[in-house]
């Protein structure tokens, strides 16, 4: 049976663990931060607790499977992680931050089962996951640049958006959602979410859209749309 004592240290490791990368999630404004991923291991910590308690309390009585409730928070904490999962328009994000809970989920449940090394090194390599790996995904993987958010005004005619998507196009600029909206009876306001390959620079394709007949305006931003 556990002493007081080595319940404390479990939840208080628990709480640190889950908190590191919840520090990680919460510098990147994801909607599961640091208060969400310490709640999500201590309670895996404290399930697995409850679940050996049990065990070593009534395992004269009954066979009982000492990892059943915490296999229940594996396939349970799915609930959690699809919250933090969001669509816009054909990109998706937040996967990261929910396979992120997953994890810390099995980190509270090694805590709570004292394998305190495989939380540990576990609570370590998600870090390095998260942190290293995402700026080498960054600046190595991707052919295209980080999700560019455009707006511009245009006239409202027939064919005009063709001529956008054209003008794109030949820049090698692909085109990832778009949405539309009336300024006034003459002009319409769009918005385009673009990937955009590392050489082309962006002030290209300002001066490109800004040369098509009609278009008067362009905004460009950097999108957030990280997973």
């Amino acid at each position: 049976m556990f002493s007081t004592m080595d319940i404390i240290i479990r939840l208080s490791l628990s709480c640190l663990l889950g908190g590191l990368i919840g520090i990680e999630r919460e510098s990147l404004n994801r909607p599961a931060g640091f208060r969400t991923h310490i709640l999500v291991c201590i309670g895996s910590t404290l399930i697995m607790l409850v679940n050996l308690y049990l065990f070593y309390s009534f395992n004269a009585y009954t066979t009982m499977d000492p990892a059943r409730l915490g296999a229940q928070v594996i396939s349970g904490i799915g609930f959690l992680g699809a919250g933090t999962i969001i669509r816009e328009g054909s990109s998706v994000k937040g996967l990261t931050t929910a396979a992120g809970l997953w994890a810390v989920a099995g980190i509270g449940i090694a805590i709570g089962s004292g394998f305190y090394i495989g939380a540990i090194a576990t609570t370590i390599i998600v870090l390095i996951t998260l942190i290293i790996f995402s700026k080498f995904e960054r600046n190595f993987l991707p052919r295209f640049d980080h999700t560019t958010l455009i707006q511009l005004i245009s006239i409202d005619k027939p064919g005009q958006i063709g001529k956008i998507g054209t003008t794109l196009g030949d820049l090698n600029v692909t085109i990832k959602n778009i949405s539309m909206s009336p300024v006034d009876d003459v002009f319409i306001s769009i918005q385009l979410q673009l990937s955009i390959p590392k050489k082309v620079q962006k002030t290209s394709i300002i001066e490109n859209l800004l040369g098509l007949d009609g278009v008067t305006n362009v905004e460009i931003s950097k999108g957030m749309l990280h997973i």
